[in-house]
């Protein structure tokens, strides 16, 4: 089971560099609630750029990740053989059949949370809210400009080893990814380039915006990004 990590260092002072990031969390959380609060039953049922999940699952799932209720998760993956994947998946489909209000109060009431997932860090859960946006507002068409700072963040959380659960062992091998808005790169090879939560989005599995990428890289990072989907895996950072 995962467990929730502390922005405390060894010494019991408080990690600053967390409480930003915790704190970039709680912006993101707060303005994906702006965003979703008046969206109409036909704009929830919309299918989200995450695979098989509608845009009210993805609310669901966000208010469900922000706290999750450890007897509950607990109990889904022993009822799935031990999946955290798949209780989670349960587990936000589920909590997505409440009101739909009642999600985006929980989602502001929840937007201090300091959970995250022991040996990921507060990233995980920053990089989850940012490309689980992005699964919203492109289907919709709703206008909503990525904060830079959180970005960045995501994508160093996303190109390190801490990310095996957003971007899969060999996605990246031989590629250098350039995030031209923000004045990222990172690794050695053929060049990816993009703006920063494209290439966010991308790495954690939204094949629909491959499109956006260029570069000699491109093809290459669109082959293996489709060949973990078709493989049947769920695309990360879900």
């Amino acid at each position: 089971m995962p467990e929730s990590t502390s922005s405390e260092q060894p010494d019991g002072k408080p990690n600053a560099a967390d409480d930003e990031v915790f704190a970039a969390i709680r912006r993101a959380r707060l303005g994906l609630a702006d965003l979703v609060a008046g969206l109409d039953s036909d704009q929830l049922a919309t299918p989200s750029l995450c695979a098989g999940w509608s845009v009210r699952d993805v609310v669901g799932h966000l208010v469900l990740a922000s706290d999750p209720p450890k007897a509950r998760l607990f109990a889904a993956v022993v009822r799935a053989r031990g999946s955290y994947d798949r209780a989670m998946d349960r587990l936000s489909r589920a909590e997505a059949t409440r009101p739909f209000p009642d999600l985006v109060a929980n989602l502001r009431a929840n937007a201090d949370s300091r959970f995250a997932v022991a040996g990921v860090g507060p990233r995980g859960p920053l990089t989850d809210v940012l490309v689980h946006t992005v699964d919203i507002a492109v289907p919709l068409r709703l206008s909503w400009s990525a904060p830079p700072d959180a970005v960045r963040a995501s994508l160093e959380f996303a190109t390190s080893s801490r990310a095996r659960a957003f971007v899969p062992r060999g996605r990246l091998s031989g590629l250098r990814l350039h995030a031209s808005d923000l004045g990222f790169t990172w690794g050695q090879g053929a060049t990816v380039n993009g703006s920063g939560i494209d290439l966010l989005a991308v790495l954690c599995g939204r094949a629909a915006l491959l499109e956006r990428l260029d570069g000699p890289g491109a093809d290459a990072l669109e082959s293996r990004t489709l060949g973990t989907i078709t493989s049947g895996r769920r695309p990360d950072g879900g």
